[in-house]
């Protein structure tokens, strides 16, 4: 088989990652990856289900296919993901023309039946069981991800890689299809995550990022042996060749002291931490059934602030949830200005079909009221944001160098064209990484840096990023000379 694959990838990080896993598996298959549904004879979207206005996006890059398939008939179409999931047999009646839907639990069959397809056997479905079709055992058995097959030329660098510890989310608040679309949660054997570590470190991967919906809820069972996160924190710490651990998305009531006191005692541990509030209100959040309330959110706060004083800490707020009147919001930025967050994801309320709030709660927050609260909320956090970031001018921050900014990409002709970069790299351009507490470094370097531990002297910032010079190198490139 010599055919080529397009993936459309939206999302999570887990989106991101299950890409990589589907791409590797396609290749192993004969499939060769291009850069554009135009020249792919299967094109696939993995989708999120999140927020409503995700997926439509997904139905109108779908319906701009449908002309292409029309001329080319074995063009293969097919949607993958959370939004396979929840929609079924929805997404061949909205697209008649699309040939796969697989949910996130199946994307082992995907090689499979595209064969089918191909041979002529029609339109092909495969998804997990719903959380009412059968055993506890059944259906987790039916969310499982397949083995992991790694393509470090899937990910946004080479240098970095997600590694899932855990699938799924039993929190069930009211707002969100995760527990639907994912499945119970399960956490994953220490040691095929650890074995999957060391491949990473073997490809050449200094930084990983652990996954899972309620990450800090990990835990695995076996006989009298049971492994938290913390304990996999410290196995993972030992492993040659890879240098930062971090781990998201947290999950409040979980982040304990033990947690909390891993993280500070090893160096590699990153201390940023991602823990969505979701909302000020203690109203909002018992009709999210989030399963804390303020004062609890503040505690484990407190307890951060205590324990690992140089954390940098991100959060998650949804705006106009049901009922949530003006002091509601007002509570909401008034978290943000005591919490000072690195950063806030902040989206508008959407309702989702088969949740909680979808069948018991009133969308009654106006539209226009979801977009003032979101730009006003928004516009707090980027003040504060902005202010403590300019409190580290004069600062010297290690970063991982990534590559090239977004910047230096859009200004590069080569790139813009699609030609191979000429040149031994050493050309002096703007270059982009992170630092141990995740913050966004740019800085005039060489693309030769990329995968580099550098260190950075901060001259200026904004609310999103910190703009620096190399003062020196700390750890030199993989394979490649150490240069400033």
């Amino acid at each position: 088989m010599n055919k080529r694959v397009f993936i459309n990838t939206v999302g999570c990080q887990m989106n991101v990652l299950d890409s990589e896993m589907v791409i590797a598996d396609l290749k192993r298959h004969g499939y060769t990856v291009v850069d554009s549904a135009k020249q792919a004879d299967c094109v696939l979207f993995n989708t999120c289900s999140i927020r409503e206005n995700a997926e439509e996006k997904v139905y109108s890059n779908l319906g701009k296919l449908k002309r292409a398939k029309e001329q080319h008939p074995g063009k293969m179409i097919g949607v993958i993901g959370c939004m396979a999931q929840k929609d079924q047999e929805t997404v061949f009646r909205r697209a008649p023309f699309v040939d796969l839907v697989v949910g996130p639990g199946q994307l082992h069959t995907i090689p499979e039946l595209l064969e089918k397809i191909d041979r002529g056997e029609g339109r092909q479905m495969a998804v997990s069981l719903s959380r009412t079709d059968g055993s506890q055992l059944k259906i987790a058995r039916s969310h499982e991800t397949f083995d992991p097959l790694r393509d470090p030329s899937m990910r946004p660098t080479p240098f970095q890689a997600y590694l899932r510890i855990q699938i799924g989310c039993d929190k069930f608040c009211t707002y969100c299809v995760v527990p639907n679309t994912r499945g119970p949660e399960q956490g994953r054997p220490p040691e095929q995550i650890l074995s999957e570590a060391r491949i990473l470190a073997d490809q050449g991967c200094r930084e990983i990022t652990l996954l899972g919906q309620t990450v800090n809820s990990y835990r695995y069972k076996q006989d009298d042996r049971q492994t938290d996160l913390a304990s996999l924190l410290e196995s993972l710490h030992e492993i040659d060749g890879i240098d930062r651990i971090k781990f998201v998305t947290n999950y409040p009531k979980d982040m304990t002291e033990r947690l909390l006191t891993t993280v500070r005692d090893l160096p590699k541990c990153s201390p940023y931490l991602h823990v969505p509030v979701q909302s000020g209100s203690d109203e909002v959040l018992k009709r999210m059934k989030r399963g804390y309330t303020v004062a609890d959110y503040m505690e484990m706060f407190e307890r951060i602030e205590r324990i690992l004083p140089e954390a940098s800490v991100s959060s998650d707020f949804i705006v106009g949830f049901c009922g949530e009147t003006e002091e509601d919001f007002q509570k909401s930025v008034g978290l943000i200005e005591r919490c000072r967050f690195k950063n806030s994801f902040i989206f508008q309320y959407s309702v989702r079909p088969g949740t909680t709030a979808a069948k018991r709660l009133e969308d009654d927050v106006p539209r226009e009221v979801k977009i003032r609260r979101n730009n006003e909320l928004l516009e707090v956090q980027d003040r504060l944001a902005k202010e403590d970031n300019l409190k580290m001018v004069g600062d010297v921050v290690e970063v991982l160098v990534e590559g090239p900014s977004k910047k230096t990409l859009r200004e590069t002709s080569d790139h813009a064209e699609g030609r191979e970069l000429k040149g031994d790299g050493h050309d002096l351009v703007q270059m982009i990484g992170r630092t141990h507490c995740d913050r966004i470094v740019v800085f005039d370097g060489n693309r030769r840096q990329a995968g580099q531990f550098l260190k950075i002297q901060v001259d200026d910032a904004s609310c999103h990023t910190l703009v620096g010079r190399v003062q020196t190198v700390d750890v030199v490139s993989i394979g490649l000379p150490s240069l400033t």
